[in-house]
């Protein structure tokens, strides 16, 4: 797959589309220069020159190919390109900030990802926008469509459907399965907040954190926090703390109430702040800044909501020692670029059947490892652009699915 600009269309064409004599698009925004005729192509890896390479590219070579996988199906490993692609399969339902915007308008979303996989993980992705949302219509497509594919990146699902979805997909597919949007989001998190600890000279056991936000990356991040070893955790939805004594919370939240919340906290997500170390925002909303003055000295605001942060960084950078956003214009960017094609690259490079809680842990200690002896406040977590990134994550995850019995090679 080749993460380049094609452009099938001339501007005059695209001017008559939009009506005679009206300006094109791409006169006015560059981003519609950018995407025009998409953001990818299919690429060939071997050449068709004459009738010799098209008979052992086409047939009657491939037949000789064909006839070897049926006889031996791993073979289709080393024979087609499944061990290196990666299906992004999405809905539409959750794209970006933008929510629920169909099939067809989140394609560029899913065209960015693919070069994303490609730019920083050697891997090749497709893009895969499906028409429908049922949990089990999209598990049961996805499933017909992975003898394609060496993994399924699920992008832009909404929760809670979203849980359900993955998890009926690990269970009936023996390859990697991968919900960016939970755990992309999570071992990048849990990277920079590695790093923040290790800065002020503290342990993740000695930190008490506030997740503001209970859908697919509020409930992940927690999950790996705890798993991780956090001092405490506590997840706040709409209307306040998730507990056990709320009498309206779904089965995921339910169960995130199970293993969060050991200080037994209530009441609004201000009430929760009051002391706490830790600030996590994956929700959107304003925190009021009385409620981050309240947290313990030299805490951290990891504000991660875009294009506008929970708690803006002039604001966090008043009382917070590291403050974290998702945008690119202010340090410590979470951006989940860090770790999902170095994720996949590791698990397609061992052939890996799925990714587990361990490879996203060693994922999120090299991914923190990379910053090094250069740890400081604005630099808790490497650029997306450090060629350290990828090669430290790939290895780190194949290794970890040695080490845990999922690696077939």
């Amino acid at each position: 797959m080749a993460a380049e600009i094609v452009n099938p269309r001339s501007d005059s064409e695209a001017g008559a589309e939009q009506g005679e004599g009206a300006e094109p698009l791409d006169s006015f925004d560059p981003a519609f220069a950018l995407h025009r005729g998409g953001k990818m192509a299919v690429q060939a890896t071997v050449p068709v020159r004459d009738k010799e390479d098209l008979s052992l590219a086409y047939t009657p070579g491939v037949a000789k190919v064909c006839s070897a996988i049926a006889e031996q199906p791993d073979l289709v490993h080393d024979y087609t390109w499944k061990s290196s692609v990666v299906a992004v399969v999405t809905d539409g339902t959750a794209v970006l900030g933008l929510g629920d915007i169909g099939p067809e308008a989140s394609l560029p979303v899913m065209e960015g990802k693919a070069i994303l996989f490609k730019q920083f993980g050697g891997v090749d992705a497709v893009p895969i926008a499906l028409n429908c949302t049922d949990a089990d219509e999209i598990v049961e497509t996805v499933v017909r469509l992975a003898p394609s594919f060496g993994g399924v990146n699920l992008e832009d699902i909404s929760a809670p459907r979203c849980f359900e979805i993955e998890r009926k997909l690990q269970e009936r597919l023996d390859i990697p399965v991968f919900h960016d949007d939970q755990h992309g989001t999570a071992v990048v998190t849990l990277a920079a907040l590695r790093n923040a600890a290790r800065l002020s000279g503290r342990t993740l056991g000695e930190l008490r954190a506030v997740i503001s936000g209970a859908g697919a990356a509020g409930v992940a991040i927690a999950k790996m926090l705890v798993e991780a070893g956090i001092g405490d955790v506590a997840v706040a939805d709409r209307k306040g703390v998730v507990s056990a004594d709320r009498d309206d919370l779904t089965p995921v939240k339910q169960e995130l109430a199970s293993f969060t919340n050991k200080a037994g906290v209530s009441g609004p997500l201000e009430a929760a702040l009051a002391g706490a170390d830790v600030f996590i925002g994956v929700s959107g909303g304003t925190v009021p800044e009385p409620a981050v003055a309240s947290m313990a000295k030299g805490a951290f605001v990891f504000a991660m909501a875009n294009p506008n942060p929970e708690v803006h960084p002039e604001v966090a950078h008043k009382y917070a020692a590291v403050v974290a956003t998702g945008r690119s214009d202010f340090p410590n960017q979470i951006n989940n670029v860090l770790a999902f094609p170095g994720i996949f690259a590791g698990a397609l490079q061992v052939r890996a059947s799925r990714i587990t809680e361990g490879m996203k842990l060693a994922a999120a200690e090299a991914l923190a490892s990379v910053v090094g002896d250069d740890l400081a406040a604005d630099y808790v977590i490497p650029s997306p652009f450090d060629e350290r990134v990828a090669p430290a994550v790939t290895a780190a995850v194949a290794a970890a699915a040695r080490a845990e019995g999922v690696a077939r090679r």
